[in-house]
C-alpha cells in the first residue's frame, strides 16, 4: 500500500508537469533554490583555544591571556610551573568557530576556523591543542584539534616587508569531531514551513498553489509573505525525507519587486529584469571645476631698498559639458540598457541620472544603494 501511495505522488508529480508544461518558462527555479526548511539549518559554535608550534610568531610576552591560558593547561597536566617563566612566542591565544548542521551525529567531522585574538603576528605551521566548541545553550557539541593550514605569509626584512592574504586566520579541514548531536525530531512533525529568502507575496502564493497542485489536495497555504506552511500528509508521517526530496525540486517563477541596486563605492549598477522606466528626456553633462594655485616671487630692482614678496596667484577654470537630450524609455530590460548607454554616461554618472529619474517619478523601480 505504500508502494501504491508513492506512486500515485509521482504520476501526480508527472501530469501537474504537464498541465503546467506552457506556463513554466525558462526562468522557472527549484523551491530549493528560493526557499529554506524551517529547521534544517545551520549552527554556530565557538570555543577558546591555544596554538603551539609556532616559530616565534606567537603572541607577545605581554599577552596575559595566553601566559593565563598555558599556566592553567599546564597545571591540568599536574606539571608545576612560574608564570614568570613561561616563553609565549611560539603560541597564541585563537578563537575557533564552526557551523554544526542539524543533522550531524557523533563523529562526524567538521571544518573549523582559527583566529588569532593576541597580537600573533602568524599562525602557519600551528597546531590547535584540543579545544571545546559550546553552543549559545552552553553545551558542548564538538570537539576541534589538528594542524592549521593558512593562504598567506609574511615576509619581514629590515628596510621591507611584503604580505599575501591574512595570515592569523587559519582553517582545519574535518578537524572537528561532533561529540553531542543537536536534540531535534526532524520526521515527528506534522507540518512544515518553507521560509523564502526574499520576501514576495506573490511568489508565497505561487509556491502554496504549485504544492497544492503536486501533492493533490489543499496541503499548504502562504502565512505571510516569507512563509509558507505543509501539513504533511498522513502517508508521509514519520517518514519526511521522500516529500521534501519531492518538495524542494518543484518548479516555480519568483515574481520579485523590480530593483534597481547600485554600489557607489565600486560604481557598480544591477538592474532588474522587471525595471521599467517611463518615456522621459534626459541630458547629463559633467561640470569640471579646476583650482591651481601657483606662487610667484616679487624681486626688486638692484641697489633699491624694496623687498623680495611673494605673491599668490590662482588660476581657475570651469569646463561644462555639452550633451543634449536624450528620450528615455524602457518597455523592455533591453531597450531601457540600450537608451541608457546612448546617454553615453559612465557607471558613476548613471547611479545620478538613476536616482534623478526616480525623484521624477519616471523609474519603477526601488533604488537599493548598498
Amino acid at each position: 500500500m505504500k508502494l501504491t501511495l508513492l506512486g500515485r505522488f509521482a504520476l501526480c508529480l508527472s501530469l501537474c508537469a504537464m498541465l503546467l508544461g506552457v506556463a513554466q518558462t525558462a526562468e522557472a527555479v527549484r523551491i530549493k533554490d528560493i526557499a529554506t526548511f524551517s529547521g534544517v539549518r545551520d549552527n554556530q559554535l565557538i570555543g577558546y583555544g591555544l596554538v603551539v608550534g609556532l616559530s616565534g610568531t606567537g603572541d607577545k610576552k605581554d599577552s596575559a591571556f595566553t601566559l593565563s591560558s598555558m599556566k592553567n593547561m599546564l597545571d591540568r597536566m599536574g606539571i608545576g610551573v612560574n608564570s614568570g617563566a613561561l616563553k609565549v612566542k611560539n603560541v597564541a591565544s585563537v578563537m575557533v568557530t564552526a557551523r554544526m548542521p542539524v543533522s550531524s551525529k557523533p563523529g562526524t567531522r567538521l571544518d573549523v576556523t582559527v583566529s588569532s585574538v593576541g597580537d600573533a603576528t602568524s599562525l602557519m605551521g600551528g597546531v590547535l591543542l584540543q579545544t571545546a566548541l559550546k553552543g549559545v545553550d552552553g553545551n558542548t557539541y564538538v570537539l576541534a584539534q589538528g594542524s592549521l593550514t593558512v593562504g598567506g605569509f609574511t615576509v619581514t626584512g629590515q628596510a621591507a616587508s611584503t604580505q599575501k592574504n591574512v595570515n592569523t586566520v587559519g582553517l582545519i579541514p574535518g578537524g572537528g569531531i561532533v561529540e553531542r548531536e543537536i536534540p531535534f525530531e526532524f520526521n515527528q512533525q506534522d507540518h512544515l514551513s518553507l521560509n523564502m529568502r526574499v520576501a514576495d507575496f506573490s511568489t508565497a502564493q505561487q509556491i502554496a498553489e504549485r504544492l497544492n497542485s503536486a501533492m493533490g489536495g489543499n496541503f499548504a497555504h502562504a502565512v505571510d509573505a516569507m512563509s509558507i506552511k505543509v501539513n504533511v500528509p498522513p502517508h508521509y508521517r514519520n517518514n519526511l525525507v521522500p516529500l521534501m526530496a519531492s518538495v524542494e525540486n518543484l518548479e516555480v517563477t519568483p515574481d520579485n519587486a523590480a530593483k534597481v541596486v547600485v554600489d557607489e563605492k565600486t560604481g557598480t549598477v544591477v538592474l532588474g529584469k522587471d525595471v521599467r522606466i517611463s518615456r522621459a528626456a534626459v541630458a547629463h553633462g559633467n561640470l569640471q571645476i579646476t583650482v591651481q594655485e601657483n606662487e610667484q616671487v616679487s624681486q626688486p630692482g638692484p641697489f633699491s631698498n624694496g623687498q623680495t614678496v611673494v605673491t599668490p596667484q590662482t588660476d581657475i577654470n570651469v569646463r561644462e559639458e555639452q550633451r543634449r537630450l536624450h528620450l528615455v524609455e524602457g518597455a523592455t530590460l533591453q531597450e531601457l540598457v540600450d537608451g541608457l548607454n546612448a546617454i553615453g554616461a559612465t557607471p558613476r554618472d548613471l547611479i545620478s541620472i538613476l536616482r534623478s529619474l526616480q525623484v521624477s517619478g519616471s523609474l519603477h523601480a526601488e533604488l537599493e544603494v548598498i
